[in-house]
C-alpha cells in the first residue's frame, strides 16, 4: 500500500538512487537549494523547501503542520559529508538536523529511518602539521555521532541505518557524484598515488548505490521501524590489496599502464612524504591529497563491520565476488567519464 514519505538529501548520492526505489510511494522531498524532479506513485514528485538543521525545517507554522499531518515515513539522508568543513557546520547540519527530524517525526505520529555512517564506530588519529590541523575525518565523524546521540536525546524510536563506503551502481558503475573512494581509484589510475597509508590486509568496507537504496526501500516497504540496521560489506569486505588489485587490472583492459601504489604504515607518511614534499605541491593538488589521507584513515584496521542486510526482505548479503564485480563497473565507469581509455591509442 503507498505510503506518504518525507525524503530528506533527494539530491544526494544515497538519496537520489533511493528516490526511484520509492517510486510506488507518495514521495514529497524536503529540498535545500532546488527543486526535485521525478513521478511517484503516478504523481509527480512534491518538493518542500526548507532546512532540516533550522526548527520546524524554516517553515511558516501552518506549512510545517500540513507537511507533519501528511506524512507516514521520513527517510533522513540530508547530511554533510564533507572532511574539509568547519566542525560547527557539520555539527549544525548534521546533530541539529537529525534533532529536527525526531521532533518532526514525533509530531506527524511518522516512522523515522535516520540514514548514519557506519564508521561512527571507527576513531581516526589527531595528525597535526605544523601546528595546524591536518584535514582528517574527525569532524564529520564527531558529528555523526552527535546526530546519533541527539536521536537518543530526543527519544527516537525508528530506525538507524548505518552504510559504509558507498560506490556506483553494481553494473553500470554509475553514481550521481563521485564519491571519496572514487578519488582512490582515480589517483592510481593516473599514477598520481605512489603510495597510500594502509595496510594490504585493512578492509575496504562499501557498498553499490543500488544495494543500499533497495535496503532502504525494504525498511520502507516492510513497515521494518525500529533498531539499528548495518548495510555494509561485512565479513565480505575487500582487503586493500585486492582493491588495488582490480583498478589495475580494469586499467590494463582499457590500455592504461600505471604502477602499483605502495601500501605503507600510516604513520610513514606523516613521518617521511610530509615534511619533505608535501609542501612543494601546489596548494589544489596538497588539498586533494589532505582529503584523501583522510579518507584512508577510515580503512586503519582489518575488522570487519557487522552487517544485517541479510536480515531484512528480499536482500541477499552480498559477496566478496559480487563486490568485487561492482568495484570494476566504477573503475570502468570512472575511466570513460573521464575520457581515459587508451585502447584506441595503443592499436
Amino acid at each position: 500500500m503507498p505510503k506518504n514519505v518525507l525524503l530528506t538529501g533527494a539530491s544526494g548520492v544515497i538519496g537520489s538512487a533511493l528516490l526511484g526505489q520509492l517510486s510506488h510511494h507518495h514521495v514529497t522531498c524536503l529540498t535545500h537549494r532546488r527543486p526535485v524532479r521525478g513521478t511517484a506513485a503516478g504523481h509527480p514528485v512534491v518538493s518542500v523547501r526548507g532546512d532540516t538543521s533550522r526548527p520546524d525545517f524554516g517553515l511558516a507554522p501552518d506549512a510545517y503542520h500540513a507537511l507533519a499531518e501528511n506524512t507516514d515515513v521520513v527517510v533522513h539522508c540530508a547530511g554533510n559529508t564533507s572532511f574539509d568543513v568547519a566542525s560547527e557546520t557539520s555539527h549544525r547540519v548534521n546533530a541539529d538536523g537529525a534533532r529536527n527530524m525526531v521532533r518532526f517525526a514525533r509530531r506527524s505520529g511518522a516512522v523515522l529511518h535516520h540514514v548514519s555512517t557506519a564508521f561512527v564506530v571507527r576513531r581516526t588519529r589527531e595528525r597535526e602539521v605544523a601546528g595546524e590541523s591536518a584535514t582528517t575525518a574527525g569532524h564529520y565523524l564527531d558529528s555523526k555521532r552527535a546526530a546519533e546521540e541527539a536521536l537518543a536525546e530526543e527519544g527516537h524510536t525508528g530506525t538507524v541505518l548505518r552504510p559504509g563506503i558507498v560506490i556506483g551502481h553494481s553494473v553500470t558503475g554509475r553514481i550521481s557524484a563521485l564519491q571519496g573512494l572514487h578519488s582512490i581509484m582515480l589517483a592510481t589510475l593516473q599514477n598520481t598515488l605512489p603510495m597510500a597509508p594502509v595496510l594490504p590486509d585493512h578492509r575496504i568496507d562499501f557498498l553499490p548505490v543500488d544495494v543500499v537504496a533497495r535496503a532502504i526501500r525494504s525498511v520502507v516497504d516492510h513497515g521494518v521501524d525500529t533498531g539499528e540496521h548495518w548495510l555494509t560489506a561485512g565479513d565480505a569486505a575487500l582487503p586493500a590489496q585486492r582493491l588495488i588489485d582490480l583498478i589495475l587490472e580494469v586499467a590494463r583492459e582499457h590500455g592504461l599502464e600505471p604502477p602499483r601504489p605502495r601500501l605503507v604504515e600510516p604513520d610513514v607518511i606523516d613521518r617521511l612524504i610530509r615534511p619533505v614534499f608535501l609542501g612543494q605541491l601546489p596548494e589544489r593538488d596538497r588539498g586533494r591529497f589532505e582529503t584523501m589521507l583522510g579518507l584512508t584513515e577510515l580503512f586503519d584496521t582489518a575488522e570487519c563491520f557487522p552487517s544485517t542486510l541479510g536480515t531484512l526482505p528480499g536482500i541477499a548479503q552480498p559477496t566478496s565476488e559480487e563486490l568485487a564485480d561492482a568495484c570494476r563497473a566504477s573503475v570502468a565507469y570512472l575511466i570513460r567519464i573521464r575520457r581515459l581509455d587508451r585502447r584506441g591509442a595503443a592499436a
